[in-house]
This record gives C-alpha cells, sequence and structure tokens, in this order.
C-alpha cells in the first residue's frame, strides 16, 4: 500500500471519529439544556403553589394553670355572672398605621412570624411548650406556684435587677416555675445570661408568646389583627410597652397565675392570695384606693376581671397616653365593676405591692445621711418586712440608682441571699 492511500485511510477515519465526537456533543449538550429547562420549570412551580398556612393546634386544656399548690390550689372557678359579648369587629377611628413612620419597625419587631425565624430549634407551639415545660416540673416535684413574667427589651439588657427579683422569687417560693414570655431570651444569648439561675437549679424557662394563641376568643383577637394589618394607630407611646400589657392579660386568661414585673422583689409567700391586684394609692382620709397597678396580678385562668381588663384594652386602646392601657385600664375597670355580683377579687393596699410611691423611690436606694434618717430607714424596713409581700422598684425611676450601704434595699438584698 502505497503512502498517499494510507493517509487517505487515516483520514477518513480521523473525519469520522469526529463526526461521531460532534453528534456525542450536540446530544450531551442538549441532555444539559433539558435538564435545566425542567429544573426552571420546577422552580417557578413550586414558587407559584399556594400551600395552606399551618395552622397551630386547639389550645390545649390545662390543669390549675397559674398556681398549682402543696395545700392550696388556683382552681378555675364558675362565676355566677357570664362573659360579656363582645363585638367580632372593632370599628377604630385611630390614624392608620403608615402614618407613623415608627411603626413598620416596631411591628416587625413584635410581629410573631419574625420571632419565629429568629428562634433557635423552636419547632412546638408556643402552648405546647409552657405545657410540657409545667407537666414535666409536676412529675418531678410539684409546681406549687406557676409565675409569668415578660421581657421586650434585648436579652443583653437582662440584667443584675432582673436577676435579683429572680432569686427573690424562688428563695420565697422554693417549688414554683416561672416562664418567661420573651423572644429576646428565648435564644441561645438568652439561655446563656440565664445560666446563673439555671445553675442554681431554679425552674424557669424564657419562651417566645404566640399572640394569636393567647387571644384567641377574646377582645383582643379582633384588635391585634386590626393592628397588624395597619388600621390601627400605635402611638407615641413605646408599642413594645402597650404589647407587654395586653401580653400579661392574655398570659393571665388564657393559664391563669402570677403576673409580676422583672423589678418585682418577692419577700413572701404568695400563698393564699388568689384573685388579687394591688393598689398604688389611696385616699388618706377615706381609705380608698385611688389608682391600681397591673404590675403584680394574680388571677385564676378565664377570670371575667381580666376578661374585662383584655376588652377595656381592645375598645380603648391609646398609644399616645402613658399608662392608659395599663394602670389606669385595671384601675379604670375595677371602678366600674367593683361590687357586682360574679367578680370575685381583692384589691390589695399599697403596702403589699408598692410600699413606695415612685416618686420616693429614691429613698429605698440611698443610705444613713444622719442618725434621725437611720432610724426612718430601719422603721420602714421594719415595716416592709411586716406588711408587705413585694417591692416594685419602679425601674423607669430607679434604674439608674446606685445601692447604697446601708439603704432598705441592702438589706432586702441579703435577705435574698444576694451580695
Amino acid at each position: 500500500m502505497t503512502i498517499e492511500k494510507i493517509a487517505d485511510t487515516f483520514l477518513s477515519e480521523l473525519l469520522s471519529h469526529l463526526q461521531r465526537a460532534k453528534k456525542s456533543f450536540y446530544a450531551l449538550v442538549s441532555l444539559l439544556s433539558l435538564c435545566l429547562l425542567a429544573y426552571n420549570s420546577a422552580s417557578v412551580f413550586c414558587a407559584k403553589v399556594p400551600f395552606p398556612p399551618k395552622t397551630s393546634p386547639e389550645p390545649a386544656l390545662f390543669l390549675p394553670e397559674n398556681v398549682a399548690a402543696k395545700s392550696r390550689r388556683f382552681f378555675s372557678i364558675s362565676f355566677s355572672a357570664k362573659q360579656p359579648p363582645f363585638p367580632r369587629e372593632l370599628k377604630s377611628h385611630l390614624p392608620l398605621l403608615h402614618k407613623n413612620p415608627n411603626f413598620a419597625k416596631e411591628i416587625d419587631d413584635f410581629h410573631p412570624k419574625r420571632w419565629k425565624r429568629q428562634k433557635f430549634a423552636k419547632v412546638k407551639p408556643f402552648q405546647v411548650r409552657v405545657r410540657n415545660f409545667f407537666n414535666k416540673n409536676s412529675s418531678n416535684s410539684a409546681c406549687e406556684s406557676r409565675f409569668f413574667m415578660t421581657w421586650i427589651s434585648s436579652a443583653e439588657s437582662f440584667g443584675e435587677r432582673e436577676m435579683f427579683a429572680i432569686t427573690s422569687l424562688f428563695k420565697t417560693h422554693p417549688n414554683g416555675c416561672l416562664i418567661i414570655a420573651s423572644n429576646s431570651l428565648d435564644s441561645a444569648i438568652g439561655m446563656q445570661i440565664l445560666k446563673p439561675l439555671l445553675r442554681k437549679g431554679f425552674r424557669l424557662m424564657p419562651i417566645s408568646p404566640s399572640f394569636e394563641f393567647l387571644f384567641r376568643g377574646t377582645p383582643a383577637e379582633v384588635w391585634y389583627n386590626q393592628l397588624m394589618q395597619g388600621n390601627v394607630d400605635p402611638g407615641e407611646v413605646a408599642l413594645g410597652q402597650n404589647l407587654s400589657n395586653l401580653l400579661r392579660l392574655g398570659l393571665l386568661y388564657r393559664f391563669g397565675g402570677i403576673y409580676l414585673d422583672t423589678d418585682v422583689i418577692i419577700l413572701k409567700s404568695f400563698g393564699g392570695l388568689r384573685n388579687v391586684i394591688g393598689a398604688q394609692a389611696i385616699d388618706l382620709e377615706s381609705g380608698n384606693w385611688t389608682r391600681l397597678n397591673n404590675a403584680v396580678m394574680i388571677f385564676d385562668e378565664g377570670h371575667p376581671l381580666v376578661f374585662k381588663f383584655i376588652q377595656e384594652f381592645a375598645l380603648t386602646f391609646d398609644g399616645n397616653k402613658w399608662g392608659h392601657n395599663g394602670p389606669y385600664l385595671v384601675s379604670r375597670v375595677v371602678a366600674r365593676v367593683g361590687g357586682r355580683p360574679g367578680y370575685n377579687f381583692t384589691v390589695m393596699p399599697p403596702m403589699a405591692f408598692y410600699p413606695v410611691d415612685w416618686s420616693k423611690v429614691r429613698g429605698l436606694f440611698e443610705g444613713p445621711q444622719s442618725l434621725s434618717h437611720s432610724k426612718w430607714l430601719l422603721a420602714k424596713l421594719r415595716q416592709i418586712r411586716s406588711e408587705s409581700f413585694a417591692v416594685h422598684l419602679w425601674n423607669k425611676q430607679s434604674r439608674g440608682f446606685e445601692v447604697e450601704k446601708g439603704s432598705v434595699i441592702q438589706h432586702l438584698m441579703f435577705g435574698c441571699g444576694v451580695e
């Protein structure tokens, strides 16, 4: 065979291989194109298919919700007066929320969906977590008192004063259980901050609350939905403060129990106190209360007075007046329903929870200035220890005060084992 024939044969075979390779290449490109097309089609389809929203289970039935006790238990009781009907639609005459430039950020901070995204390892609904916490503790040793607090600030701002308050709670109620309704503390950072309290064996747990569950079937349900839709003006007062006022009512109404602000120092057991709210001030001549406060409340599950509080909040909400939806609210309602049949509750005197008015709270933090002042401090300390169940520290006024040596607060701290 000549060299020319060999070259022709080689070129023919090479061209044949190239043609087959070309076909394979085109086939591969076509296959990849089909895969990409299928992927894109599936993505578009999945993005546009409206999946039904997940619904939380119906509220679980809780046993003596807030204060299951050793010799006494806070049971839900039936009342002769039926709960009044409430409007399914609340007509708001307040300006729309979009007129408030701060609303978008504030409402997002408290939107439950945002809370759910921020939570770490939270898959169980709020009500299930509450039930599991109380039941878990009850299986070992009964939760003789069930407490609730709320915390709407950042986890990092949970400081020594709040630690002091919780320490006093468990000092006076060693078999108590505490749930802190808080999104910020219900996190890895929050659990780290609370670790010193947990190491002491205190039975407490931060849980992000579900407003939908707590307000379901109450006048607050419609109000809250309107708020989420931007149809309620949050006003100039911090939205978180007003939501905290409503949240504590929802916790008490749904579960029953003892609500405390985080700046309330407990001095003695609340055993025997049932369906109680405290007066902040009284008229010295008549002895009648002039203002109540909502920093300490003890109520059975489903109590009609708490229902009235919630109804009043939804119907008369005003975000531009400080205290209108809190201390003034409970004062308005109790003034109207006091003495009516079916509302079984007790108004405690100021010495029970508010032995010092907010305008004079600095005196609790000051050490002795003179011999006469030292005698006054000693007398005040004895009076508080004798007549008070707790002391509200009025955090807004006193958070910047230092605890001076020999002050009433220092003595109370020693009594709670805090140095």
